[in-house]
């Protein structure tokens, strides 16, 4: 098992990409601290990890509450005794808005869990990380981070400095043990689009465009084999990059 005795916490895992990545770390041997806002679905994961001899527990986090994220370290620390793999998958969509209809409260909602959650869990496991010089840190972005249409304005800018967050993470930790990397997801069959609310007509539009040349929509399940390689010592010379996993949309 890649990830025998190591300890990972999966945020957003009560579906999509967040739930099949708790259970393949936890098929292959990690204790998992199953995050999400919805905590019946992290129960649920958690019941189909344990079903399977796996072990994990669930626990009720906004990622967009810094006290929230203090919980969800410090309990999975009480609970296992360590952090080793912390993924960061939690976010939301916006509503396809280009940047003259932004306003600044869906601007600040996007970012605050798309962006700036990542930077406080990076920050709280870091000296847990720097205490035994060794730990992983996998970002899931997106196409949108890496590209200027596969979203609105707020959702492309919030992904792309998750991966500029992302690069400067990993080379500023490498030569302490620490590797952070992002996944950019094309796109994936998931629930995201259940937060987008009252979508953008124009913006919409406008995004379309590109949608004739993506190749396939993926599966929760693929992205969750990348997320392994990337928290398994099969990634020990990847840092500081960023995979592409969209059946090469972006490629074009």
């Amino acid at each position: 098992m890649k990830l025998q005795n190591q300890v990972a916490i999966v945020t957003g895992a009560a579906s999509g990409m967040g739930k099949q990545i708790a259970l393949l770390f936890a098929k292959e041997g990690a204790k998992v601290a199953v995050s999400d806002l919805n905590l019946d679905g992290a129960n649920a994961t958690v019941q189909e990890i344990t079903s399977q001899g796996g072990t994990a527990f669930a626990i009720k986090t906004n990622v967009a509450a810094e006290e929230d994220v203090q919980h969800l370290i410090d309990t999975t620390v009480n609970t296992y005794g360590t952090v080793d793999i912390l993924v960061n998958n939690a976010g939301i969509m916006d509503n396809m808005e280009p940047a003259g209809d932004i306003t600044d409260e869906q601007w600040e909602r996007v970012f605050a869990v798309n962006t700036t959650s990542v930077m406080r869990s990076t920050r709280k496991v870091l000296p847990i990380f720097l205490e035994k010089q060794r730990g992983i840190i996998i970002n899931v972005a997106s196409v949108g981070g890496l590209q200027g249409a596969r979203a609105g304005a707020a959702y492309t800018a919030s992904k792309h400095a998750v991966i500029g967050f992302t690069k400067n993470t990993g080379f500023m930790y490498a030569t302490q043990g620490i590797r952070c990397n992002a996944i950019a997801p094309g796109g994936v069959e998931t629930n995201i689009s259940s937060s987008m609310t009252g979508i953008n007509q124009f913006g919409a539009s406008r995004q379309q465009l590109g949608m004739a040349i993506n190749p396939r929509m993926g599966k929760a399940e693929e992205i969750a084999k990348v997320a392994l390689f990337l928290a398994s010592e099969d990634s020990s010379f990847v840092n500081g990059t960023v995979i592409s996993a969209d059946a090469g949309w972006t490629a074009y």
